[in-house]
């Protein structure tokens, strides 16, 4: 399971405690959310799906572009993106602070998001600068989105102010 995933990548149980990593369990019921111009198709747990297409209409509404970059993610996915970073000869210690271990990412759950705007690079801190982002922080909540990792969060990720997660209330 979750803990044989981060074994494998030797890491220790005392880091994923000390960060207070929890385990997330795979998401079991998917349905598409949107394809990307690229084709890739984006998925999402019902109800997270619908908060999403909610919530994009709403600010598409109030002149704003939400696009949806990455969604779920796998237990296997995670591993391979960790392996492949490891391959490219980058420390453990720096991945984690920008990575998940294997099973303890929110994408697995289908409910997080991680979103961009048409005018600003994906996944760059930058986008706290966006007027998508002000919007994501005045109105995410209606929605029941919420960001996961602000700056000096209690997981040890570094800020990612693109990365938001659905929590059905």
């Amino acid at each position: 399971m979750a803990i044989s995933h981060a074994a494998s990548f030797s890491i220790s149980p005392q880091l994923l405690e000390q960060r207070g990593l929890l385990v997330q369990q795979e998401a079991t019921e998917l349905v598409l959310a949107e394809t990307g111009s690229d084709g890739w198709q984006y998925l999402l747990t019902p109800a997270a799906r619908l908060a999403w297409q909610a919530m994009k209409q709403a600010a598409s509404q109030d002149g704003i572009a939400l696009l949806m970059i990455s969604a779920f993610r796998s237990i296997a996915r995670q591993t391979e993106i960790i392996s492949d970073k490891l391959a490219q000869g980058q420390q453990l210690e720096d991945i984690l602070r920008v990575c998940a271990p294997p099973g303890y990412s929110e994408h697995h759950t289908g409910r997080a998001i991680d979103i961009a705007t048409p005018e600003d690079p994906e996944l760059e801190i930058s986008f706290d600068t966006t007027a998508a982002f002000a919007w994501l922080q005045n109105n995410a909540s209606r929605f029941g989105f919420h960001m996961s990792y602000p700056p000096g969060n209690s997981s040890g990720f570094q800020y990612e102010p693109w990365h938001w997660c659905f929590q059905p209330g």
